[in-house]
């Protein structure tokens, strides 16, 4: 009923196995620990005055101390508001403002905005024990406000309801993959849904262990003392992007993952490259899960069954459905790819505040992106507000990208649409690596119709990416702007 509900519930059941583990801060807590803890933090979180349904903004870097005051905030019927650590004082305010939040939960790392009078209490591993809360048990009440776009511009929060947090928990353990001796590395930012709800939340709906921390020791992933964590905690899990993925594996020796039994990427496409160099040094499988915010956030994975190729990724999770349409509001052809649609329980209720463009009527969200099934396996094409669209011709950014990639010496590239007097839209290409703009355009003109051929080439030192490590292709169409002005 209430996802703080999962840490009481494992404290019953198995009260002396290890929950959480921050290597950086010395903490070491049992199940029956961290209970005592969120429900300290529950009842001095309370004290403060707030009453069920206010939100509480909670800003800090990985840590023990993050994961209690989540669980507290919800245990005292409270909405948790988890705030980008790299913000700015000014993107701070926003969300601050835009959510409404009566108290900022923070551990300092970001300054709070001039004349800000929101009040704040420190995050904390050990709160003073005080009066029991009793958890709402209403599962359609509003759990958290997740921005779905970082903090900069305009914020846009997703409403997800305890229902949905737990429904996603619910599915990724009918996959049958996660056990409740498990160990699960939880570097992933907490802040975001994949951190925090496929990784945090699911591991406590099962009863696995996890390892929590920013940068496992402050050398950052992939460190010295990242390796010394994997090996001393027996990390049996281990949850990731692909750019932590890439990471470990250059900056780690192969007996550091000798534990690892599953390895997962998210929040970003995998390459099979990738997959493979992992698979040959560490000898586990990679396997790749796709979900979004606003299904808090799992659709589908390929645990439990077969990797095939670029832009497959798995099967739909227990509970979810999908259906393709043409884009035109009418039904389309699955293994033809179209937009793609999802229903389940584990679905947002809409945009704060109003619940504007959440699911229709009967439950069905458009996923923005572009896929098709084919025997149960869902296939990803492109986003659909990605999509570049040349004298009425259809260009898949991806497969652009894929092409450019091929030529030596490109180390990533990104491919963005860029308006166009004479054609609607025109191709534009980011690219880093030992390479020239002319080499691209040549190997383009040998691999693309001429409709798909970048029109214009940058050379960058890096591409702009966000926390998960996913292009931020507006900062791209932002800077192709500014160029063209």
């Amino acid at each position: 009923m209430n996802v703080a509900g999962l840490v009481a519930a494992q404290a019953s059941a198995r009260g002396e196995r290890l929950a959480l583990v921050d290597p950086a801060a010395g903490v070491r807590l049992t199940w029956a620990e961290l209970d005592a803890r969120v429900t300290a933090a529950a009842s001095a979180i309370t004290s403060t005055g707030l009453v069920a349904g206010q939100r509480v903004a909670i800003l800090g870097r990985n840590s023990a101390a993050w994961a209690i005051a989540w669980y507290g905030v919800l245990r005292a019927g409270l909405v948790a508001v988890p705030v980008n650590p790299q913000s700015t004082s000014g993107e701070l305010g926003r969300v601050l403002d835009h959510s409404g939040a009566a108290l900022l939960l923070t551990d300092g790392s970001v300054p709070l905005p001039d004349g800000r009078i929101t009040p704040t209490l420190g995050l904390a591993t050990d709160w003073q024990p005080g009066p029991a809360v009793a958890a709402p048990r209403d599962p359609e009440a509003l759990a958290a406000l997740l921005y779905t776009a970082g903090t900069s511009g305009r914020p846009r929060a997703a409403m997800l309801t305890h229902r949905a947090l737990l429904a996603h928990c619910a599915n990724a353990a009918a996959v049958g993959q996660l056990k409740a001796d498990d160990v699960l590395l939880a570097v992933l930012p907490l802040f975001h849904v994949y951190g925090l709800n496929a990784v945090l939340d699911t591991a406590a709906w099962i009863g696995a262990a996890c390892v929590v921390g920013d940068g496992l020791g402050g050398d950052g992933l992939g460190g010295a003392r990242s390796g010394d964590v994997l090996r001393d905690e027996g990390v049996t899990v281990l949850p990731t992007s692909p750019d932590g993925l890439r990471l470990l594996l250059q900056r780690l020796e192969p007996a550091s993952f000798a534990s690892v039994r599953l390895a997962l990427t998210g929040a970003a496409p995998l390459s099979e490259e990738l997959a493979a160099a992992f698979t040959a040094t560490t000898g586990v499988v990679v396997d790749e899960g796709y979900g979004l915010t606003e299904a808090a956030p799992g659709v589908a994975t390929t645990v439990g069954g077969e990797r095939h190729g670029a832009g497959h990724v798995g099967r739909l999770l227990p509970g979810v459905e999908a259906r393709i349409d043409d884009g035109l509001g009418g039904p389309g052809t699955d293994t033809e790819p179209g937009h793609l649609w999802i229903r389940g329980a584990n679905l947002f209720s809409g945009y704060w505040p109003d619940g504007a463009d959440g699911p229709d009527a009967d439950g069905w969200y458009d996923t923005g992106d572009i896929g098709y099934l084919a025997d149960g396996e869902l296939y990803l094409v492109d986003r659909s507000r990605e999509l570049i669209i040349v004298h009425g011709f259809n260009v898949f950014p991806s497969e652009v990208e894929e092409v450019i990639a091929e030529l030596p010496g490109v180390r990533s590239v990104a491919v963005v649409g860029q308006p166009s007097a004479a054609s609607g839209e025109r191709v534009a290409a980011f690219v880093t690596g030992e390479v020239t703009a002319d080499d691209v355009q040549a190997h383009c003109e040998r691999r693309l119709a001429r409709f798909k051929r970048p029109a214009v080439v940058t050379v960058v030192d890096e591409l702009p990416r966000g926390v998960t490590g996913k292009t931020r292709k507006g900062e791209l169409r932002r800077m192709l702007s500014e160029l063209a002005g």
